[in-house]
């Protein structure tokens, strides 16, 4: 049954009308009741939650409309908020992903702490939601925000770094004030992708006056937010982040490209029923050598359009290795135009 502090909290959820709260307060009950053993009754709870997210409920012109629906109005920025906010409600879990066990165990803590968030701040504790996500593009930092809004049940809001940085001096910092108030008003993932446009360093030679007064502005206001959403602001490049920033992250995740058995467990379900009987390994390790995961979903899926366009039941091995290699030569391609020369005759990153 549910806890007292869990009691408390769904109350409360409900008085402050804070669907999203209180459907990660339920949740947080169901998998209590599955780590007891009361499996049935942890399904039965998880049913009712997901079709109280469905069922139909009115809004203020009368008309009747799915609560689902109504959740999203709710979170939806309006005014200014709009040209810098993007909003969406994932249905991502963590067994969509296949991650290191390292990155599996962090996201896993940060969402146990999410859902036990009332309870740890009886004790003046915070849980973590201030995250670094660093890697190579492609290794699962986008998919990880969608996927901690998916398991919490709260809107994922992308903020758009195009509509937030322009060129008059102090007008960035007031929209990011914007957001920072967003934050604080309405619960949920916020993420900021390429964050080092407004992260380098700010002895950087390249550094202009206006981006350092936009990384000072953030480095305030990320210091003094005290709200219950998430920022997770993520980056292929951490090297050029200033230090300061790093403190101020209550983690630091970091992706790796997927090691070859990686590689073919995510082949494999990313195939499902056009999997080949039985599936073979061999031919495929080497070919994903170097591949980030976005990239081996797109030549899996490259190979399963093949299969339906010839009216095959299953994915032809041979395909799937044509697509793979398609994909790292892609992939080469691009490596190599992402480096030009320097003065001394050697590469460095564009």
């Amino acid at each position: 049954m549910a806890s007292a502090d869990q009691l408390k909290a769904l109350i409360k959820s409900h008085i402050s009308r804070d669907d999203g709260h209180f459907f990660s307060v339920a949740m947080q009950v169901a998998a209590h009741e599955a780590k007891l053993g009361h499996g049935k009754f942890a399904e039965e709870l998880r049913d009712l939650i997901d079709a109280a997210k469905t069922r139909l409920s009115q809004d203020s012109s009368g008309k009747l409309v799915p609560i689902a629906g109504a959740l999203n109005n709710a979170a939806k920025p309006r005014g200014e908020l709009a040209n810098l906010l993007s909003v969406t409600h994932p249905s991502s879990r963590m067994v969509d992903m296949v991650l290191d066990d390292s990155v599996a165990a962090q996201l896993a803590r940060i969402v146990k702490e999410q859902r036990m968030l009332s309870k740890i701040k009886e004790y003046g504790l915070s849980p973590r939601r201030k995250l670094l996500l660093v890697g190579p593009p492609g290794t699962g930092k986008t998919m990880t925000a969608s996927v901690l809004a998916g398991e919490l049940g709260i809107p994922l809001f992308l903020v758009r770094l195009d509509s937030l940085i322009t060129k008059f001096m102090g007008e960035t910092a007031v929209k990011l004030r914007q957001v920072f108030d967003a934050i604080a008003d309405i619960r949920g993932v916020y993420f900021f992708d390429e964050f080092d446009a407004i992260g380098s360093q700010r002895a950087s030679g390249n550094d202009v006056g206006e981006i350092r007064r936009v990384l000072n502005s953030f480095l305030q206001m990320i210091e003094n937010d005290q709200s219950n959403s998430l920022i997770v602001a993520a980056t292929n490049h951490p090297e050029i982040l200033d230090n300061a920033l790093f403190r101020r992250f209550d983690d630091v995740v970091e992706y790796r490209l997927p090691t070859q058995e990686q590689a073919l467990d995510l082949i494999r379900s990313r195939l499902g029923g056009f999997s080949p009987k039985p599936f073979k390994k061999a031919g495929l390790a080497e070919r994903t050598q170097g591949l980030s995961y976005a990239e081996i979903c797109r030549a899996v899926d490259e190979s399963i359009k093949d299969a339906i366009m010839h009216d095959l039941a299953k994915v032809q091995p041979a395909q799937l290795e044509q697509s793979l290699d398609e994909r790292r030569s892609i992939s080469a391609k691009l490596a190599k135009n992402n480096k030009q020369p320097n003065g001394d005759g050697g590469t460095h990153p564009r």
